[in-house]
């Protein structure tokens, strides 16, 4: 009976936030022993709950019971798409499936964005998810992983890296990007991952895309290494000076070199140089000996590698030439304990320039993990207290005074105030804030107090999602820098191959001392050509254009857009949202001689409030702005394809187009030029008869954002036509259209018919960009070669979109086109001076100038110009940050 129960039985553990003493434990334990058929044990040392249960334990009920405590079960949420969904049932099976799942305390799937929310108490593994899915008939898409992998120093690290990703089985794909030291996978199991990338001579570990805790680790790693960069750096240096002096101080000042012969002697002076150059092989230039001297084992050589056995050969020849001069050929008993030394401590001075200016190609990211304030005021038993904001969960209420941050994202309960959302929309103007209305987590609360349920936290905020997208664009590879891993795969062992071709030719070739010449012109040739530069060139760039598109409210979901963006050749844009305002408004309403305006709008809208048409929502909305107070209807009736007709005040009201008034028996002449203006500006005319007599002419039209006409002329700026597609009629389309210059109109589409709308464009102009609100546009958003959606300021995931538009201002348009073309500028240069400095140097380093002009490159020339290189292609990066929105 014993062996039957414990097969049966359910057991769960979780963490519990706020216990202090045994009482709260006591409480806990209690509470949860209440529930049906539950045993619970709490433990306040580590703080956490054990429950069993001979059946399927809920967990729902689990957090709820310690909730009705006063305390909060600690609690995961995962988020993961889903393949094959096509209506609302499927959405329900799947849902079912997933509460069932033990653990899982709600489960909530989107049909739009193909993606499910699970919130999870104890441990519940993606696998478990993924199977409860598949068992309903549908697939969970491969997870996308983000990897932190230490140890890479050059592009030829990238592509190896990038080559063991995507052997481990299950890998659809792997980008792995320098700069930010990251790979992004999709599909694979983490420890294969993490296994293939050790096998291939580095280390990783998994990081939480968009989780603000793992995001400000990673940045306290990153300083640490800074640090330990200058540490090394300090020491090398202060090392290396003597080494310099007495070596090189002879050659530039014979008097110096005299002294040194006649107080320490040449025998001791190489003595001395040996132990300071020792000292800086095994101190701080171990870490290239580390990585590089295994990597050359794999035969899999690194710019490590290069370091490595350039300094090393230089230090070798040097002891040799120190210890056993006899096995040397007459005259090149040298000593190049300098180039060694010097070499170090050049190659740490540029990895520390580096490394600092890497730093600040991620300043975007720092910026927006500084937008999470630390604690939130949360109302517990009666009063509020500051809470850790980790602890933070949805439906807690929330105090928000003026000045602060606002933690979550929540709903405003009550209070009123200005918020400065420029955060997220890029919007200076603050925006005001009452009961009902969102609020995002980070954007400042100014001068009045709020109450606010938080309704995202954590990861699902707006806030971690713009991370995550920004993350994401930030580690995208474009097309342009597919060549450049090709190259770099097989640079550094072509480099050592021609290292070696220059030590023979020297060698056999070369004038006497021919040894010394080999040496000095291979180790130039191995220490000058490193591929830093070009796997910076493209990564560095991507990650500061992206982050100051995301500081303008231009988020790129997809690295490809920032290279297609600028090749754009037409830009439709969808009408309503996007033009206009995305809600009719009452723009006229004017009376004949006989009635007064305000009495006739009151029976209007006082009839009007009875229909559920649009245009008679805005003549009520706009009734409701002036406070009027409407009338009782009676004999309320609608004629169809006419009017409305009802009895309001003693009044009999018919209100409808041009041909109901003309069925009415009244001549509508008297409003002939006015009926004429609105139609020229696109607006269709509504009449109004009062007791058999014509009243008033009304227009109701989507209003066209301001913002919309100084958009369209940026992009005629650009050079970039305009499309508009819309479902109004075809005059009402060529009016606004003609207001608006827009160069192309296409007019009466059905929300299906965009995409072929959307595929004519392109086969006539070419490279077509979309602009839509994301969600009724979707089909179109991923038909054009870059998709980009309005946003709301709130609802960024945008799936069919390759950009989105935080701010739903259309001059975002053409300042994330001309962010594109700037950015692509700016790699171009960087791909550039990558490619001519090694092609152009190299030679030089070789000695290919020997011959004719009597020159020669010194390896530590070498090194300060190596070094230089890779912090050349950074800073320039760099400039990307001083990109304005007004460069259009």
């Amino acid at each position: 009976m014993n062996t039957l129960q414990s097969k049966t039985q359910h057991s769960m553990s979780f963490s519990i936030e706020g216990m202090s003493c045994a009482s709260c434990a006591a409480r806990i334990e209690k509470a949860l022993n209440k529930l049906d058929q539950i045993e619970a044990s709490v433990n306040l040392a580590t703080e956490k709950a054990t429950v069993s249960s001979p059946v399927p334990i809920d967990a729902d009920n689990i957090v709820q019971a310690i909730h009705k405590t006063g305390f909060q079960a600690v609690t995961q949420t995962e988020s993961f798409s889903i393949e094959g969904m096509t209506c609302a049932s499927c959405v329900a099976r799947v849902e079912k499936a997933l509460r069932k799942v033990e653990g899982v305390i709600r489960a909530q799937v989107n049909l739009a964005t193909e993606k499910a929310t699970v919130e999870i108490l104890g441990a519940v593994s993606h696998a478990q998810l993924a199977a409860a899915v598949q068992k309903t008939g549908f697939d969970v898409a491969a997870r996308q992983l983000e990897l932190s992998i230490d140890g890479m120093t050059c592009a030829s690290c990238v592509a190896r890296v990038e080559k063991a990703l995507s052997k481990v089985d299950g890998v659809q794909s792997a980008s792995v990007n320098l700069a930010s030291e990251k790979a992004y996978v999709q599909g694979g199991a983490p420890a294969d991952l993490i296994a293939a990338v050790q096998k291939a001579g580095y280390t990783a570990s998994i990081l939480a895309s968009g989780q603000i805790d793992q995001q400000e680790q990673h940045q306290e790693k990153k300083k640490e290494e800074i640090q330990t960069l200058k540490q090394d750096l300090i020491l090398a240096l202060v090392l290396a000076a003597p080494v310099f002096i007495l070596e090189m101080g002879g050659h530039l000042i014979p008097a110096f070199h005299h002294w040194v012969h006649s107080t320490i002697g040449q025998q001791n002076s190489w003595y001395i140089q040996l132990v300071l150059t020792t000292l800086i092989l095994i101190l701080p230039g171990r870490r290239f000996y580390q990585h590089g001297v295994p990597a050359l084992m794999r035969l899999a050589p690194d710019m490590n590698s290069l370091v490595a056995v350039g300094t090393f050969s230089a230090y070798l020849f040097s002891c040799v030439a120190v210890f056993m001069p006899h096995l040397l050929p007459q005259g090149t008993i040298h000593v190049y304990f300098e180039s060694a030394a010097v070499i170090i401590a050049l190659i740490l001075l540029g990895r520390f320039m580096e490394a600092r200016a890497k730093g600040k190609t991620s300043q975007a990211i720092q910026y927006l993990l500084g937008m999470q304030p630390k604690t939130a005021r949360v109302q517990q038993d009666g009063g509020f207290v500051e809470l850790e904001i980790e602890h933070v969960r949805t439906g807690m209420l929330l105090e928000i005074r003026p000045g602060e941050r606002i933690p979550v994202d929540g709903e405003v309960v009550s209070g009123s105030s200005y918020v400065d959302e420029s955060m997220i929309s890029g919007e200076p103007i603050p925006v005001e804030k009452t009961a009902g209305l969102q609020v995002v987590g980070g954007t400042v609360n100014q001068n009045g107090s709020l109450s606010i349920r938080a309704t995202s936290v954590g990861q699902d905020s707006v806030l971690a999602q713009i991370i995550q997208l920004v993350e994401q664009a930030q580690g995208s590879k474009l097309p342009i820098q597919a060549l450049v891993d090709k190259v770099t795969l097989w640079f550094v062992p072509a480099v050592m191959a021609l290292a070696l071709l220059t030590f023979a030719v020297w060698y056999f070739l070369g004038p006497e001392p021919s040894l010394t010449y080999a040496l000095v012109n291979a180790v130039a040739v191995l220490i000058i050509a490193c591929p830093c530069a070009m796997g910076l060139a493209t990564p560095t760039s991507i990650m500061v254009g992206t982050g100051r598109g995301a500081a303008l409210g231009v988020l790129f979901r997809k690295g490809e857009a920032l290279q297609l963006l600028k090749d754009v050749k037409v830009a439709a844009v969808d009408k309503t949202g996007t033009l206009t305002e995305g809600k009719p408004t009452l723009t006229d309403f004017e009376v004949t001689a006989d009635f007064h305006q305000d009495e006739v709008l009151l029976w209007v809208a006082s009839i009007e409030a009875k229909s559920e048409h649009p245009i008679a929502y805005a003549i009520v909305q706009a009734a409701q702005e002036m406070k009027i107070q409407l009338l009782d209807v009676t004999d309320f009736d609608s004629v169809t394809g006419a009017g409305i007709q009802a009895k309001t005040a003693g009044h009999q009201l018919h209100i409808g187009a041009a041909r109901f008034m003309q069925e009415l028996g009244l001549d509508i002449a008297v409003f002939q030029q006015k009926a004429q203006e609105l139609g020229d500006l696109g607006k269709t005319p509504l009449y109004a008869a009062v007791d058999g007599r014509l009243a008033a002419i009304i227009a109701v039209a989507d209003p066209i954002k301001a913002s919309t006409f100084d958009a369209i002329q940026a992009l005629h700026d650009q050079g970039i036509r305009v499309a508009m597609i819309t479902g109004d009629n075809q005059s009402t389309a060529d009016a606004i259209a003609k207001q608006l210059k827009i160069d192309n109109v296409i007019a009466e589409v059905l929300p299906d018919e965009k995409v072929t709308a959307v595929k004519a464009l392109q086969a006539q102009y070419g490279c077509t960009a979309f602009v839509g609100d994301g969600i009724n546009d979707a089909p179109a958003l991923a038909q054009a070669d870059v998709g980009l959606a309005i946003g709301t300021g709130t609802d960024i995931a945008m799936e069919a979109a390759d950009v989105v538009l935080m701010s739903g201002n259309l001059q975002a348009v053409p300042t994330a086109i001309a962010l594109s073309t700037a950015t692509m500028n700016n790699i171009r240069q960087n791909l550039f001076w990558a490619f001519a400095y090694n092609a152009a140097l190299i030679p030089v380093a070789a000695g290919v100038l020997y011959p004719f002009f009597g020159i020669l490159l010194s390896p530590m020339f070498a090194a300060a110009a190596m070094a230089l290189s890779s912090v050349f292609v950074v800073s320039n990066a760099l400039r990307l940050k001083r990109f304005k929105a007004d460069r259009v």
